[in-house]
């Protein structure tokens, strides 16, 4: 029987019944080796690669199940809010659905009907550097499914369901230990409010042993989104020159991703436009009149807009709630700024801006305080993907330019009107980021109104000072959420109040530097709160524990239940935690009230701020 958690309103879909489609592959060109889903399933499956895949957004490739289907859990938050019952979770139809044992969708009886599985073809920048094309190696889409409840459509996928066109020399496979990692991160971070590909079920291969570091178990997790378009799909078209599938490719972004060209951000005014674009101009075209025409803004020019803004806002929280992705390669970016391909990712222990949960991370470029810094890195990528696109303006649609492109004489205002455009959206970026930073930390320290001095007497120092006595940064926002403004009232009762932020087995002597700075903090802290709130604690107590999370998965308790799970067989581990992690927010959650608090408690002595490599 597979493992049931979390809550949401109940799907009333059979897999049969859930409404289905294949818009991705009906409207973007197919691998030209085998353009039909009759050709890929009649050719041997090692003629499908892998290869290089030119002038193509995808292969049909089946997936190639190994092992004895074994269901460790599903979530029942993913299940409804895909459209499902719940117990469509039992099914023998299901447990096909997410062994890849079976596809539901297409009979090779009748080759011209259904939906046939998929793998997208990409490339991407890889530390920086271009990597050439990469795609899904071990991922492959079944189908979207569209609930009829929300209107939402999304794609379900298999990650480490069997090689395709794109593995290039790895196997296809996924191993227990990261497939665990990503069906429990992606239902948290949903949880709590950051936007994320999601995780519907994690099926044990039995019997299988996947080479890595070691040899291990293989695993599959079935996820699914609204798009798994990233960077690297655009990157991989504009190295390759092919401006032809890169507008297909834009096109369809706007219309079926995004929606329609309707619901992209309006335009910039143009006075406001001119002003960026004159701002940041450092020279002038021979025969052009500076800024002339380059503040123009068409429709790719939004699209990149909303690319910007929806990832401005994500990292933000990220940042807000210590995530760090660890791997932001732009093929691990999200066209829709979900949180997406989850490798050595962690959560914060102790505060420290320099930390990054990866070890081969050797110059610190995806650590915490980075990571505003790199998503603008990709999106500048992206904007150079766009350039064409939006420094054509009004152009853009015109036959000549469709069809040849640029000509000498118009790429110096292209190439203008382009780097305008990514300018001002920097801009953007810059303000959307730190209005959404602002915003979550504001409700995160129980406030309700935003004062420009909080950034640097509130937030900062808040920050500072975590970092400087290397304190939890988890802990410092969900203790404060149950502090008494009552406790607040002298110098002597801040400094006690003050070892909500210690460890119990490290807490500082009376009248120590730490708890002096913390006490002048809580002073500051406390006065704003009564400003916001007045004298009461439960409103604000209240508020601020639906935001600030007890729960927390953090890389001991990750390491923990990969153990548990893998090497000592125990099956009820990964409910249990699973309930924590899907209503983070309570304090007790009916299972084992030791096990409850063990988990959000503090990190175990020499297991914080772990590492972990990208092989999975």
């Amino acid at each position: 029987m597979a493992h049931l958690y979390g809550s949401a309103p109940k799907g009333e879909h059979t897999l049969q019944s859930l409404p289905k489609s294949n818009v991705f592959t009906s409207n973007l060109p197919p691998d030209a080796a085998f353009p039909t889903p009759k050709d890929s399933h009649n050719a041997p499956r090692q003629s499908l690669g892998p290869r290089m895949v030119k002038e193509a957004l995808y292969t049909f490739v089946r997936p190639d199940p190994h092992g004895e289907a074994e269901i460790l859990g599903v979530s029942l938050r993913a299940l409804r809010d895909v459209g499902l019952k719940d117990e469509e979770a039992q099914t023998e139809e299901f447990k096909q659905l997410v062994s890849g044992g079976k596809m539901l969708t297409w009979d090779p009886e009748k080759p011209d009907d259904g939906v046939y599985p998929w793998a997208q073809c990409y490339g991407g920048y890889q530390f920086g550097q271009w990597a050439g094309q990469l795609g899904d190696g071990r991922a492959i889409s079944l189908f979207e499914a569209t609930n009829p409840s929300t209107g939402t459509r999304y794609e379900l996928q298999l990650k480490g369901a069997g090689r395709t066109p794109y593995s290039r020399f790895a196997d296809g496979r996924a191993v227990l230990r990261s497939s665990i990692r990503e069906f429990v991160v992606s239902e948290y971070l949903n949880a709590i409010g950051i936007p994320s590909t999601r995780a519907l079920a994690l099926t044990l291969n039995n019997g299988t042993r996947i080479v890595r570091e070691r040899a291990e178990p293989g695993a599959i997790v079935t996820r699914f989104a609204q798009s798994w378009i990233r960077f690297g799909t655009f990157d991989l078209q504009r190295m390759r020159g092919d401006r032809e599938t890169l507008r297909t490719l834009t096109d369809y972004t706007a219309e079926h991703v995004y929606g329609g060209w309707d619901k992209l951000p309006s335009k910039l005014p143009a006075g406001e436009a001119k002003a960026t674009h004159n701002k940041v101009q450092t020279g002038v075209a021979k025969g052009t009149t500076e800024g002339e025409g380059t503040e123009e803004e068409n429709r790719y020019a939004r699209l990149y807009r909303a690319v910007v803004r929806n990832n401005a806002t994500t990292v933000a929280k990220w940042q807000a709630y210590g995530f760090m992705n660890g791997v932001l390669n732009t093929d691990n970016t999200s066209i829709l700024g979900l949180s997406i391909d989850f490798g050595p990712f962690a959560f914060l222990d102790t505060f420290d801006p320099t930390y990054t949960p990866n070890h081969d991370d050797h110059m610190l470029r995806y650590s915490y305080r980075n990571q505003p810094t790199i998503i603008w890195w990709n999106l500048v990528r992206l904007g150079e993907a766009f350039g064409e696109l939006m420094g054509a303006g009004s152009n853009v649609d015109t036959a000549e330019f469709v069809e040849k492109g640029v000509s000498e004489d118009g790429a110096p205002d292209l190439v203008k009107r382009a780097e305008g455009c990514i300018e001002r959206a920097g801009e953007e970026y810059k303000a959307v980021f730190l209005a959404e930073y602002k915003r979550l930390m504001t409700a995160r320290l129980g406030l309700k109104s935003q004062h420009d001095s909080d950034f640097d007497t509130l937030f900062s120092e808040l920050l500072d000072f975590l970092e400087a006595y290397e304190l939890d940064f988890h802990h410092a926002f969900r203790r404060l959420s149950s502090l008494s403004l009552a406790k607040l009232d002298s110098d002597e009762s801040r400094q006690s109040a003050a070892n909500i932020f210690f460890r119990n087995d490290n807490l500082p002597k009376d009248g120590a530097e730490s708890r002096v700075r913390i006490a002048k903090w809580l002073e500051k802290w406390s006065a704003r709160v009564k400003e916001d709130w007045g004298e009461a604690d439960s409103g604000r107590q209240e508020a601020m524990r639906a935001v600030n999370p007890s729960f927390v998965p953090r890389s001991w308790i990750l390491d923990e239940l990969i153990d548990r799970v893998e090497k000592k067989g125990e099956r009820e581990i990964l409910p249990q935690i699973m309930k924590l992690n899907l209503d983070p927010f309570q304090e007790e959650w009916g299972w084992n009230a030791e096990e409850e608090q063990r988990f959000i408690g503090d990190v175990p002595k020499y297991k914080g701020m772990m590492q972990c490599s990208c092989s999975s």
